[in-house]
Parts: C-alpha cells; sequence; structure tokens
C-alpha cells in the first residue's frame, strides 16, 4: 500500500497520534515520579525553592523519554493495531485485497521518520537539557546557585587539591606519546575555592603531565586585583593521571548525534579508546530501526482477524513481555560491547537485526497457518 494514499495516511495519523498520547501520559507519570523524588530532595534545604523542583524535572526528563521510547512505541503500535482489530477495519482492508506488509507498509514508515525526527532534531535538544541537569544537580550539592559543571566537548576534569582549592583543567588538545606522558595544547587551569568562585586562571600554549606533574609552557596568570604575569613556564603538583582522565571524558549522552563523530575523532586522535561515544552514536544511529522492530513484535501480538477468538488481554501481557525480554538481552549484548568481549557494531546493530527478522518471519508464518 502507498503511505500517500487516502487508507496509508489514515493508518500513519492512527499510529503518530496513538504515540502521541501515550507519550503525554507516560510523560506525565514519569514528571510526577521525578517531582516527588526532587521535594525528597530539598526537604530540610531553605536555600533552594521549587524553581529546582520544575528544573530538576524539565531537564531530567527528555532523558528518562530517550530511555523508554521503544516501549512507548511499543504500547501504541498494540493499542492502534487492537483498535483497528477489534473495530473489523483490519478485516475489511484485508478483505479487499491488501496484504498485511501493505497494511503495516505506511504504519512502519511513518514510525521510521518518528525515529529520524527523534534522532536529527529532538536528541540535540534533548543531549543540551541532559548536561543543564547535571549542572543542576551540581549546584545543590555544592549549595552555589552560580557553580557550574564543565562539560564542553574538549576535555575537561576538575580535582580538589586541599580542603579550600579546586582545579579544574581544560586543554583543547591533546595526544598521548607515551604509557604515562600526555601533551596538551591551549591548556587553561580554573583555581577556584570550595564555594566554585574563581580565584585565579593561568593560560599555557602546551603542557605536559608526567608523574603526577603538570608541567605548563607559555603561561599567563590572571588574578582578580592583580596585573597579568607571564612566565616561560610553571609547574603544578596534581593527583591526576591518564587512567583518571579517560573516566572524566564527558559523558555521551550530554553530545548531540551530530557532535559525537568529531567528539569521537577527538578522543582518538589523543591516543584514548571512545568505546562508549561510539556505541552511543551507533546506538542513535539504530534508533529508528529499533523502533520498526517494536512495531512489528507489535502487529505480531495485537493484530487478530478474528477478535472473537479471545485471548487479547494474554496476547498483549505477551507482547509486552517480549518487549522487556529484547530491552534486557540487548542491555546485555550492549555491555558485552562496552567491555570488549564483541564489535562495537555487532552489539548494536545486532538486537535491532534479531528482532526484525524473527518479527518478519513470524508475521509470515502467521499469515500462511
Amino acid at each position: 500500500m502507498n503511505p500517500n494514499s487516502i487508507l496509508g495516511r489514515y493508518l500513519s495519523k492512527q499510529i503518530v497520534v496513538t504515540f502521541l498520547l501515550v507519550l503525554s501520559t507516560i510523560m506525565g507519570i514519569i514528571m510526577m515520579f521525578d517531582a516527588v523524588e526532587a521535594l525528597r530532595r530539598i526537604s530540610g534545604r531553605e536555600d533552594v525553592g521549587m524553581s529546582y523542583v520544575v528544573e530538576y524535572v524539565i531537564t531530567r526528563l527528555p532523558q528518562t523519554i530517550d530511555r523508554v521510547l521503544p516501549f512507548i512505541m511499543m504500547v501504541a503500535a498494540m493499542i492502534t493495531f487492537w483498535k483497528v482489530s477489534k473495530s473489523n477495519e483490519y478485516v475489511i482492508i484485508r478483505s479487499s485485497g491488501v496484504s498485511v506488509w501493505g497494511f503495516l507498509m505506511p504504519v512502519l514508515s511513518s514510525v521510521f521518520v518518528v525515529g529520524v525526527i527523534n534522532v536529527a532534531l529532538i536528541n540535540p535538544i534533548s543531549s543540551k537539557m541532559y548536561e543543564m541537569h547535571e549542572t543542576i544537580k551540581y549546584r545543590f550539592v555544592t549549595r552555589n546557585p552560580e557553580a557550574m559543571l564543565f562539560s564542553s566537548k574538549g576535555l575537561w576534569i576538575r580535582e580538589a587539591i586541599s580542603e579550600d582549592k579546586i582545579l579544574v583543567l581544560k586543554a583543547k588538545s591533546l595526544r598521548q606519546e607515551e604509557d604515562k606522558v600526555l601533551s596538551m595544547q591551549d591548556v587553561i587551569i580554573l583555581e577556584m575555592d570550595r564555594q566554585s568562585q574563581i580565584v585565579k586562571r593561568v593560560e599555557a600554549l602546551l603542557g605536559e603531565l608526567k608523574d603526577n606533574k603538570l608541567n605548563l609552557r607559555g603561561v599567563k596568570v590572571f588574578e582578580s586585583g592583580k596585573e597579568t604575569k607571564t612566565m616561560s613556564q610553571t609547574e603544578y603538583d596534581t593527583g591526576i593521571n591518564i587512567e583518571r582522565i579517560k573516566e572524566n571524558f564527558i559523558d555521551p549522552d550530554a553530545i548531540s548525534v551530530w557532535e559525537l563523530p568529531d567528539t569521537i575523532k577527538f578522543y582518538e586522535n589523543s591516543g584514548f579508546a571512545a568505546d562508549r561515544h561510539k556505541m552511543r552514536y551507533l546506538s542513535l544511529l539504530s534508533s529508528p530501526f529499533l523502533l520498526v522492530a517494536m512495531v512489528l513484535i507489535s502487529a505480531l501480538f495485537a493484530l487478530k482477524t478474528n477478535m472473537r477468538q479471545g485471548g487479547v488481554m494474554f496476547l498483549i501481557i505477551a507482547g509486552i513481555t517480549t518487549g522487556f525480554v529484547i530491552y534486557f538481552l540487548s542491555q546485555l549484548i550492549y555491555a558485552f560491547g562496552i567491555n570488549g568481549y564483541i564489535p562495537i557494531w555487532f552489539a548494536v546493530w545486532s538486537p535491532t537485526l534479531v528482532v526484525t527478522l524473527l518479527g518478519i518471519s513470524a508475521i509470515i508464518h502467521k499469515e500462511e497457518v
């Protein structure tokens, strides 16, 4: 069936509208639970008001929705298929000579478009709000409404060097020269107090991290109320090492799909692995196909030519249970990939491909029986 035909547009409208309704319902439930959690956090804190609750709930929402989006689409598809089956629309469509794949084509096309829109347009907003959420939590912990959680797309790392001094290190580019030597360019160090207020800013053209010492060359020191100092070199004692830098790379969830390729290239050119970022990037690319796979599973359980046969509730429960099993197995395979036991591309794409092929095979077998 042509998705642009009258019937195709009708089916596309049904799945999109149902998806938006289910999405709105799930968003309301998530926001309610997050609001309760935020209220629990601020109990006994006189320095935090309801604005924190609102910001906490709104900025956390996209991250949570991103995780449960396949289930939302699956529920929406099952409701849509159940409605067209109950109203005998499915029987009428099939009786007019439309195959099951002709019936599914408009639905699958619409779902795929929704997935592409989510990755291309919604994800950049979601990643920015995730970064804002982390900043809000950081301000809550530090009790400073002006504190900033540094997480740009270069290297940012924070270290407490004494009871009242914190260092924040930024490097525009870096490269691992030897096993224990890290060279940096365009280095910025912010010396901050415990309230996250900047006390001193140090800029250097070059930096070298070796044996818990950070050597800087071409240094300029900016300090409030004092003249700018220029030095050929200076040195910092630090507990920062290469392993810690690896652990403190920016969370992939805070990077949009459009920026992830450059971020991955940045880390790989620096001599570090970027497996988590690659997994995130490939997961975003595969997400529209995963939504299509979940719709196929929904069709297997919810599409029936004869609703009088009964067992509808059993099929719906079986479909939802299957969705949870798919999610569990995909997360298990994902963990194998992130730990290097299997190739990254295989860990990301294999669950989607397997579910898609099983869904197609099961629907064909069901039609032949």
